[in-house]
């Protein structure tokens, strides 16, 4: 490109970049009386920087990345400009919240005592439930009041929420819900074991409810720190740290940051690779995840997520199944043993490597069934055989897209008349079927040229 073009290329960037800055609304929470209280406790701690302050950001303000995105609520906002390779917060030691603060609180001897021992996760969830109906009284309150209230993890949805989700992760979100179930039911004697310490009924303290909240705040809001393992608790990893103020950093896909506890300051580190400037949110980012993961684990969707893909299930796969193909229960074992069953996605490029093997395998003549081998490597069969397999998979774009709007247009009416709570997490789930619908979009141009090609 020559030099004007360059010139060009970065102005027009700029005022698109400008233009949407300027549908950023900032509201800066640093006057807020909790927020007053979170800084002087974390002052008390040794965390005394002011390079970030708590701001609602309503608007586009992943405009600066180039990627579409609606507001990010509450956030963390730069006072200034933050370099490359620069610190973006150093919290010390004394304000993280583990598993060993538990062992040395009030609570631990009820937890060395019982047998067998609780996991690391049970014993954080269990403290922060103490420690919120302790209310002004705990030492942890001025953090506790800035936790969300709700969530809008799967845990939290209805069952009819979650039949709005995309099919794949319906399942994924059942199992979390079974899995808590499982963790509450699993722990009524030792939640009863801690009675001494309380005046009210602990049937009545630690409900499914109050569990709920616990075990998503653990989940959504804690950093990745290894610790020693404890003889008091289970074997399960104990990599939790819940980091007041820091974890009011957003995630933004595109951000890149080097993030861990420095044993040589004892504290928990974030540094920026690409830098802030001044004025501008400040993220951080939780891996390489598509949205489907991001709602699991963290209960929100992020828009021009680069990870994003779309899922096919199997039961939408077998809308190509010919069932008079007497091949066909060998072809489906052969992708099961070889692992091709799943992770079978469309993305923004159209059809996955793993998805149009699959569908090579699967449009094996009974002449040509003896080269699967090399399908499974990746080879073409014929031309026929290609065009059966791009055709097939624009069905399947197609069977996807037509599920999404659906899905979507449900979604539309049960916005109508919803709770705050109930449209909150209706919201989410559209957000991810927007995402999906998309990322359909893109396919289908691809593919109808794949088939003109």
């Amino acid at each position: 490109m020559n030099k004007s073009g360059c010139r060009t290329g970065r102005r027009a960037r700029e005022k698109r970049r400008k233009k949407h800055e300027s549908h950023v609304s900032k509201v800066t929470l640093t006057h807020e009386a909790q927020f007053v209280l979170l800084r002087r406790w974390l002052k008390e701690r040794g965390f005394t920087s002011q390079s970030l302050i708590p701001v609602n950001f309503n608007g586009n303000d992943y405009a600066n990345l180039y990627i579409f995105s609606s507001d990010t609520g509450r956030g963390l906002m730069a006072t200034q400009t933050i370099k490359a390779k620069d610190m973006v917060i150093s919290l010390p030691e004394k304000c993280l919240l583990t598993s060993s603060t538990v062992l040395k609180s009030y609570m631990g001897d009820y937890i060395q005592r019982w047998h067998p021992p609780i996991s690391p996760l049970l014993a954080l969830c269990c403290f922060l439930i103490a420690e919120r109906h302790r209310g002004d009284a705990s030492e942890w309150s001025p953090y506790i009041n800035i936790l969300p209230k709700t969530y809008t993890c799967p845990v939290y949805l209805s069952d009819d929420i979650i039949g709005l989700l995309p099919r794949s992760l319906q399942k994924k979100a059942t199992e979390q819900k079974e899995q808590f179930q499982e963790l509450c039911c699993s722990s009524l004697m030792f939640f009863n074991s801690l009675q001494p310490l309380f005046n009210q009924p602990t049937e009545e303290l630690f409900t499914q409810d109050a569990m709920r909240w616990a075990w998503c705040s653990v989940n959504t809001r804690t950093v990745y720190m290894e610790h020693d393992r404890s003889n008091y608790l289970s074997r399960e990893k104990d990599v939790y740290a819940l980091a007041p103020y820091l974890d009011l950093l957003n995630h933004c896909p595109n951000v890149q940051v080097e993030a861990g506890f420095n044993k040589d300051t004892c504290c928990y580190e974030v540094k920026s690779v690409q830098g802030c400037k001044k004025f501008q949110q400040a993220f951080i980012n939780y891996g390489p995840h598509d949205n489907h993961r991001l709602l699991l684990e963290y209960g929100f969707v992020a828009p021009g997520n680069p990870h994003s893909v779309v899922y096919v299930d199997l039961g939408t796969l077998k809308l190509c199944l010919n069932e008079r193909d007497k091949q066909l229960t060998q072809k489906l074992l052969y992708l099961k043993d070889n692992d091709y069953l799943r992770n079978l996605t469309f993305g923004m490029d159209g059809p996955s490597w793993r998805l149009m093997t699959a569908l090579r395998l699967l449009s094996l003549t009974p002449e040509q069934y003896s080269s699967w081998k090399s399908v499974l490597l990746g080879a073409a069969v014929s031309q026929d055989r290609e065009e059966w397999c791009i055709q097939s998979a624009l069905k399947l774009c197609n069977n996807l897209t037509d599920g999404n709007v659906k899905a979507l247009e449900r979604l539309s009416q049960l916005k109508q008349g919803a709770n705050p709570s109930r449209l909150e997490q209706l919201c989410v789930v559209e957000s991810l079927r927007l995402e999906e619908q998309r990322i359909l979009e893109h396919t289908q141009v691809v593919l109808q040229n794949l088939l003109r090609q």
